[in-house]
């Protein structure tokens, strides 16, 4: 996959993985998922917190985001641009907005997991998700 290149530019099917799911770590591909547990692992295995750049009852508004409303995002170790929230704030979101996390499964082997993803508004996506 380039990095390049946008995770959501044609439209293709994207599966949805859970944590029960089997993972195919062989080859990079371009995954989404509604599952908690999920979105936990990928953000702890890149050192990725919950953060926003929208005013919510934690807190001001930080940085003005277009991001078609998810309101929600993460920060990266020396990329902590927006403002850190609790999981309970970022799933709250996550789950009132109805979105889904799309992001790029690589192959354990190259050593170094990307950290590119996108969140998107389920129903935006449902020919492509699922």
């Amino acid at each position: 996959m380039d990095p390049q290149k946008p995770l959501l530019t044609e439209p293709h099917h994207v599966p949805i993985v859970t944590a029960q799911t089997e993972h195919d770590t062989r080859v990079a591909r371009t995954v989404a998922t509604r599952d908690h547990d999920v979105i936990r692992h990928w953000a702890a295995s890149r050192q990725a917190e919950p953060a926003t750049g929208e005013a919510t009852r934690s807190g001001p508004a930080t940085v003005d985001v277009q991001d078609g409303d998810a309101g929600i995002r993460f920060n990266f170790p020396g990329f902590g641009r927006f403002r850190p929230i609790s999981w309970e704030e970022w799933f709250d979101n996550f789950d009132r907005h109805e979105l889904t996390f799309v992001y790029e499964e690589f192959p354990e082997s190259t050593g170094q997991p990307t950290s590119r993803y996108r969140i998107v508004k389920t129903a935006d996506w449902k020919e492509q998700i699922g």
